[in-house]
């Protein structure tokens, strides 16, 4: 019998199907794997085993009956700790938040999952309120990469990254204003894609706004479509959705003859590792294989970090407004930090950085008109050491410094992925950023696709410390 540690949830429906695995069999290993590797990686900062076997018992009886409740009935599945879910806590990584609820109401997100079957198995970690780069909080502690535990598996959705890395559950969402899905997906080998915003709703509305975005994060393509079908529905309180898809997420495709691609190795002012640029080149090398037309072209930008940066801090001082000195006191001091830059803006700094954002999308949108991906690494480095918010002895300030290539996608609002394409010398995984014009989701994930099956990466079953 097949190890359920490399089950993915198209292989699970197919199971379920066929009457060979029932959702409490894989329920109670995927438990069992959490309970000896969660205190290795903390993936995960609340895990519910009675909810889910009793989710995972419902499911059965309705496959028992060849009747799924929907499209993910008996699929293992995690939440990250921003998003309200019923009858489990939300606490956002951060002290200021009540230990006692009430936990009574789902986010778009969380309700969409359990009303498509399912079995929500807890939380997973983020740094405080998902400020930063790395996965480490003052109320849960750090969260490490399953490839080498002294090493951060990214942030802001760390431990979804980590969680899918051993397959802790199969599916797990995560949120990425400023590439909180990519860059743990690039640290931990693993599958994410930030979709157009306005696909999948929103509420309550994050404090960075219109920076961002919610999406899957998987071992594979295929189970990130499952999940962006069952997601990207509208949803009322969101006061920032945008129109439903009408087109299907990923047509099937084995190559990608006809597809113009823009390969650029570091935009033209990033200084990428040579380590990972070379796992990149071979990764593009790949593509061209496949049938697209490559062409090494920078997009023709100046960093916007000053631009992200305003909106960040800014998004940063919203939140920290809400709470009393005493709640200020208790939070992480990097936070604090930003906030209080957030606080010295003006109306005229904030107002400029919009108009510069809009800026940044018309450039893109112009050069969507002769490219229909535009390929990079998604991050210029390995990941680094645990508990650093910037790699030690880099002489960085702040995360974003550190990761140039994802947030002016969050800025232009476009479909941006992270697909692993192979490991560095130092044995670390790296990630191929590919990103596609606004509502062009359905290049993006079929260039990750095709790729990765042409190309497929190996994945952990324990923490490669314990392997």
């Amino acid at each position: 019998m097949t190890d359920i540690a490399n089950l993915t949830a198209v292989d699970l429906l197919a199971r379920y199907r066929d009457k060979s695995l029932s959702p409490v069999e894989v329920t109670e290993d995927t438990l069992l794997r959490i309970e000896r590797y969660n205190p290795v990686v903390n993936a995960y900062c609340h895990v519910d085993p009675e909810g889910a076997l009793n989710a995972a018992r419902a499911s059965e009886q309705r496959w028992f009956k060849g009747q799924p409740c929907g499209a993910l009935d008996g699929v293992p599945a995690s939440i990250k700790d921003l998003t309200l879910t019923a009858g489990m806590p939300t606490r956002k990584g951060s002290r200021t938040s009540s230990a006692s609820g009430p936990w009574d109401v789902d986010a778009p997100f969380s309700g969409f999952m359990r009303k498509a079957g399912a079995v929500l198995l807890g939380k997973t970690t983020t740094p405080e309120f998902g400020w930063k780069g790395v996965t480490d909080n003052p109320l849960y502690g750090i969260t490490r990469n399953p490839w080498d535990t002294r090493t951060t598996a990214g942030g802001s959705s760390g431990g979804a990254g980590a969680a899918a890395a051993l397959n802790l559950g199969v599916l797990h969402q995560g949120s990425d204003a400023g590439g909180s899905i990519r860059i743990p997906c690039a640290f931990t080998g693993t599958f994410g894609i930030k979709p157009t915003f306005g696909y999948v709703p929103q509420w309550p509305a994050s404090s960075m706004t219109i920076l961002s975005h919610l999406g899957p994060m998987t071992r594979t393509v295929e189970d990130a479509v499952l999940m962006l079908q069952t997601v990207a529905q509208p949803d009322a309180r969101d006061g920032l959705i945008g129109a439903p898809r009408s087109t299907p997420w990923l047509t099937p495709g084995t190559d990608l003859k006809g597809l113009r691609i823009a390969y650029s190795p570091d935009f033209g002012y990033v200084n990428v590792d040579p380590q990972v640029a070379k796992v990149v080149a071979q990764a593009v090398a790949g593509l061209v294989q496949l049938g697209a037309h490559v062409e090494q072209i920078d997009p023709g930008f100046s960093d916007p970090l000053e631009v992200f940066n305003t909106l960040w801090f800014a998004g940063a001082a919203r939140l920290t407004g809400q709470l009393t000195g005493a709640q200020c006191d208790l939070l992480d001091p990097g936070l604090l930090r930003i906030a209080q830059q957030g606080e010295r803006l003006s109306l005229d700094d904030y107002t400029a950085a919009l108009e510069a954002r809009a800026a940044l999308v018309a450039r893109m949108a112009a050069f969507h008109e002769h490219y229909d991906i535009l390929v990079s690494p998604m991050l210029p480095i390995t990941a680094f050491d645990a508990g650093h918010n910037v790699p030690p002895g880099s002489g960085l300030g702040e995360w974003m410094e550190w990761t140039p290539f994802s947030y002016p996608f969050n800025l232009t609002q476009q479909p941006a992925a992270s697909v692993p394409c192979g490991l560095a010398a130092n044995g670390l995984p790296v990630g191929l950023h590919v990103v596609g014009a606004r509502f062009a989701d359905e290049q993006v994930l079929r260039v990750c696709q095709v790729y990765a099956r042409a190309f497929p990466t190996q994945h952990l079953q324990v923490p490669k410390d314990l392997g």
